[in-house]
């Protein structure tokens, strides 16, 4: 996995008017300029916000992402746990987790 590329990627694309033009027209094209895997890609392609949440990529990172694809917050928050009971727990990156994705919180658990 390629966590670097892929959040360099989306700071790139949070932060730059032309990226986000890049990313719009030639996605194919802006996405070559980064060592990415065939999951990472396709995460971005499908705007897979729970998928780019398991592979590690931070969270205020991926906020800005989604808030550039038009997500709204809530639904932003719901996708990230989405993410985890289809692709299992975060595997990488400060998110992390250990014990298969179970929550160690009273919240957690009563979901």
């Amino acid at each position: 996995m390629s966590l670097y590329q892929l959040q360099k990627f989306l700071f790139e694309l949070n932060r730059d008017e032309s990226v986000q033009d890049r990313y719009r027209s030639h996605l194919d094209a802006l996405i070559n300029n980064f060592d990415l895997t065939d999951e990472e890609i396709k995460a971005l392609r499908d705007g897979d916000i729970g998928l780019l949440y398991v592979l590690g990529v931070n969270g205020q990172i991926l906020m800005h992402y989604a808030a550039f694809l038009g997500i709204e917050w809530f639904n932003y928050l719901d996708l990230m746990r989405d993410g985890i009971e289809k692709h299992g727990p975060v595997r990488a990156g400060v998110y992390a987790m250990t014990g298969d994705g179970d929550s160690f919180t009273a919240e957690g658990k009563k979901r």
